[in-house]
């Protein structure tokens, strides 16, 4: 590689040389799924993203030198609604758990198909509820949480009388007047300011609930913040006492987290507050990285729109590296618009690769050095994929070497060139019963004029079993929805 790997940091707004705290254990936590229902197409883009960064990290500083937190959130108000909709006629604790469990399988093997490889580590919320309350008794101690009708809330205009403490609204380069005013925060008459923030709530009877801190009396259960807080400390920084980070503020801090571009504010600005506040560190973690928006055809992805696409839907109908290589069109930081047309184009290019690749050797050797260049350049996968088309149109001409580095390097991308994408979607076509698929279409659209989402998404996923797949747009007269459908590709 020519150069050094940079990064984009949203903390500082430019791209940085990535020098990490130790070379020998870089340290990377990035937010997981909360486990309550299919994970959408959205979802998959930092899955993918931060799979490519993991891949380069490890290539650049050795597998075992890597360390790659992702979480699973197991506890959650959506959680709880879906368990009581989804099984009315168990307990909820038990209901909760069939939900998580089948949930985060799905999640498991749809991430798996996307070509992703296993984090190093991956937490689950409910294990690691003492971790919280300890984190929450020494804000507490500190005089930066309060207790309140038994909620323990995070104060941030304590955190800014805090000596040496970042300033709160830091990554998200806006004022705590700015930050009230574009977001939706929650008004409760306990509160002594708007912005304080749930770090610990009472649960309702037949909710999860731990025994709570700060003297607390009922059951409670932590805020979302505390959770990814508490999880990144555990795994990834030195211990001390009960395991949640090292007396030294110098040792409290990991290289890089990441997520959504949506989860600046509230969430890691939160989770800044909270960490450095309890710890006395200037940072949580050197390097913030957040990926852009994803839309579908143009417009917001939701249920309203009736284009909401989940990753397993996708998976029915294209295999996971099309929707990978998709993914990778455009630069993580940039909004990308997903169209059937970009995915058709994706799978088309890779069967080139494929077809110019059928006798080239991938064994051995390194992956491309101009790829690893771009890479590099704060992951530019398009720019990466440039090269990937000047090194097969070379195989394309007899270039031996350059096939094999185009095999090698896609290998090393998630790509698995073996696969022929078009026969492939060939077999996936069925015999189909036209006249059953379009009463159950009516049936879908009834259900989802009655605002009956669960019956609508079960007849969706009934028909993608079968390999149909569903296409909703806005009839340009009357504004109504409309759905066709087709034989998966």
């Amino acid at each position: 590689m020519s150069g050094p790997l940079r990064l984009y940091n949203t903390l500082t707004r430019s791209k940085e040389v990535f020098e990490p705290i130790d070379p020998r254990n870089v340290r990377m936590y990035v937010c997981g799924p909360t486990v309550y229902d299919y994970a959408h197409i959205g979802n998959a883009r930092p899955v993918i993203i931060f799979d490519v960064l993991f891949r380069l990290l490890r290539h650049l500083y050795g597998e075992d030198h890597v360390v790659y937190v992702r979480n699973i959130t197991d506890v959650d108000d959506k959680i709880n609604a879906r368990a009581a909709q989804d099984f009315p006629g168990l307990p909820l604790n038990d209901a909760i758990a069939k939900v998580t469990q089948a949930t985060e399988k799905q999640f498991h093997d749809d991430v798996a198909a996307l070509g992703c490889l296993q984090p190093s580590d991956e937490p689950r919320a409910t294990e690691h509820i003492d971790k919280m309350k300890a984190l929450i008794e020494r804000l507490a101690a500190r005089g930066l949480a309060y207790v309140a009708e038994d909620n323990v809330l995070f104060s941030p205009a304590a955190m800014d009388r805090l000596p040496g403490a970042p300033r709160y609204g830091s990554l998200a380069r806006r004022s705590l007047d700015e930050m009230l005013a574009g977001a939706r925060v929650d008004v409760a008459p306990y509160k002594r300011d708007p912005m304080d923030f749930i770090l610990w709530k009472p649960s309702k009877p037949g909710e999860p609930g731990w025994p709570s801190p700060c003297g607390i009396v009922p059951l409670g259960r932590p805020g979302w913040h505390i959770e990814c807080s508490a999880m990144s400390m555990a795994k990834l920084l030195e211990p001390f006492g009960g395991g949640l980070a090292c007396d030294d503020p110098a040792k409290n801090i990991f290289d890089i987290h990441g997520g959504g571009i949506d989860l600046v504010f509230p969430h890691h600005e939160n989770e800044i507050a909270q960490s450095c506040c309890a710890f006395s560190t200037p940072r949580m973690a050197n390097y913030w990285m957040h990926n852009g928006f994803l839309q579908v055809e143009g417009e917001k992805m939701s249920k309203s729109l009736g284009n909401f696409v989940t990753i397993n839907e996708l998976l029915q109908k294209w295999p996971g590296e099309v929707i990978r290589f998709q993914m990778m069109m455009t630069h993580y930081r940039q909004p990308i618009d997903w169209t059937e047309r970009q995915t058709e184009n994706a799978a088309a290019t890779l069967d080139n690769f494929r077809h110019h690749t059928k006798l080239a050797d991938a064994a051995s050797g390194d992956i491309s050095p101009a790829v690893e260049g771009a890479l590099a350049d704060d992951l530019n996968t398009p720019l990466a994929f440039a090269e990937l088309h000047k090194l097969s149109d070379s195989a394309r001409n007899g270039d031996w070497k350059a096939a094999c580095d185009l095999k090698r390097t896609c290998a090393f991308l998630g790509f698995d060139l073996t696969v022929n994408v078009q026969e492939l979607l060939k077999n996936q076509r069925r015999d189909i019963d036209e006249k059953a698929i379009e009463n159950l279409v009516a049936a879908r659209n009834a259900a989802r004029k009655a605002k009956d989402f669960k019956e609508s998404d079960r007849i969706r996923d009934e028909l993608a079993k079968i390999g149909v797949a569903l296409k909703d747009s806005k009839d340009p007269r009357t504004g109504e929805l409309r759905t066709t459908w087709e034989i998966a590709r």
